[in-house]
């Protein structure tokens, strides 16, 4: 990145991506989708990179939704396949570069070699203090408030909790990203102007940004011109622009 100096100043502590447009992108090059799902394994190892670099606290990653269950059996399979090729061959050089992996997501729906693979990743990494990664496999962001609403029910039923003590914090302790801050800046690529089911809870504050660049071609310095843009921006939570300050 370019005059790292000046890009610091302010920085979003995390970051959420949506990466869409890997079967766009080997289909104008007249390949296999499966090509561009692997072009885009290449581009996630070069923006976890980047933010590790930059000094990102935390990055989200939106990898499998729970939608894209409904795409093509040979598509899923390859792209379960992908994963587990992709934990095997990358998790070593994330250890090494202290960054912590986490997943999120809905993980019954998943192979058990591939939970596995999973869970041993985040054992591995557990103890490192750099970047946060969290990886969203067969999420939804509706899918996690109802798992969150689902857990609050438990404990009113079983552990004494009244109703009246069902308080949007301890809504948000259930979630999927509760021991993180919410994202400052959301990314999506690909060209579409929509969070497809992402984080609902947790974007509510978010600045959000959209590029045409398709996943497998966007690189730090795409990165950077979102780091940049969201810098201009001015986040006020309901307040007037004098009283503009982050909450807390």
């Amino acid at each position: 990145m370019s005059d790292k100096t000046t890009i610091t100043e302010q920085l979003p502590r995390h970051i959420a991506i949506v990466m869409d447009g890997n079967g766009r992108w080997a289909e104008r090059r007249g390949e296999r989708r499966n090509a561009g799902h692997r072009a885009g394994v290449n581009a996630t190892r070069r923006i976890v990179e980047a933010c590790g670099q930059l000094g990102i606290d935390a990055l989200t990653l939106f990898a499998f939704s729970s939608e894209n269950w409904q795409r093509p059996p040979s598509e899923v399979g390859m792209l379960m396949a992908l994963f587990i090729e992709a934990l095997g061959r990358e998790v070593k050089s994330l250890h090494e570069k202290n960054v912590r992996l986490q997943f999120i997501g809905e993980r019954s729906l998943l192979s058990e070699k591939l939970q596995r693979k999973m869970s041993d990743s985040e054992l591995l990494t557990a103890a490192n203090g750099g970047l946060q990664l969290y990886v969203a496999v067969s999420y939804g962001g509706r899918w996690d408030i109802t798992n969150a609403a689902r857990r609050l029910v438990e404990e009113v039923a079983h552990s004494g909790l009244t109703p009246g003590q069902v308080t949007e914090e301890r809504l948000h302790q259930c979630l999927a990203l509760a021991a993180v801050k919410d994202p400052d800046l959301f990314i999506r690529t690909g060209g579409e102007h929509r969070i497809s089911n992402f984080l609902l809870w947790n974007l509510a504050y978010t600045e959000l940004y959209f590029t045409d660049a398709l996943w497998p071609d966007f690189g730090p310095a795409d990165l950077e011109l979102a780091v940049r843009e969201y810098q201009q921006r001015q986040r006020r939570y309901g307040r007037v622009p004098q009283q503009h300050e982050e909450p807390g």
